[in-house]
């Protein structure tokens, strides 16, 4: 079943890496995030984000890991899911890459599985979908 939705960062926050720190042409950072969802995909999100990217060029990779608590097509609960997406100068290299991760769902979303995607519209909405089952 396919349930789509916008969302927007309302926290960004930058953290330490951990050490030890290997240097590398392309920084490695890590933050937090706080994401609000709205549409068929209504809630809120606690992302660990890490990057190696490098701002002057716009280029690099990110990994992040969700955990979500909201209401996919009137179901209430909460589960992870991980996206990554590389960029170079600025152009995506690939699709957003999304998995929900297998047996974390809680409450009307246990069994949850599937993939996704997100995108980005030229105006700076991002947009996001999952295809998921519940085994049911």
């Amino acid at each position: 079943m396919r349930v789509s939705g916008t969302f927007k960062v309302v926290d960004f926050t930058p953290a330490s890496v951990p050490s030890p720190a290997i240097e590398t042409a392309v920084p490695v950072g890590v933050a937090t995030m706080d994401k609000r969802f709205e549409g068929e995909v209504v809630g809120r999100a606690a992302t660990l984000f890490t990057s190696a990217f490098d701002q002057s060029t716009n280029t690099g990779t990110y990994v992040a890991m969700e955990s979500f608590e909201g209401v996919l097509h009137g179901r209430t609960g909460a589960f992870n899911f991980a996206h990554s997406a590389t960029m170079s100068g600025g152009e995506r290299q690939d699709d957003f890459f999304v998995v929900i991760v297998p047996g974390s769902g809680t409450g009307e979303l246990a069994g949850i599985t599937g993939t996704g995607g997100i995108a980005i519209d030229s105006d700076g909405t991002h947009r996001i979908w999952f295809d998921y089952d519940l085994g049911q």
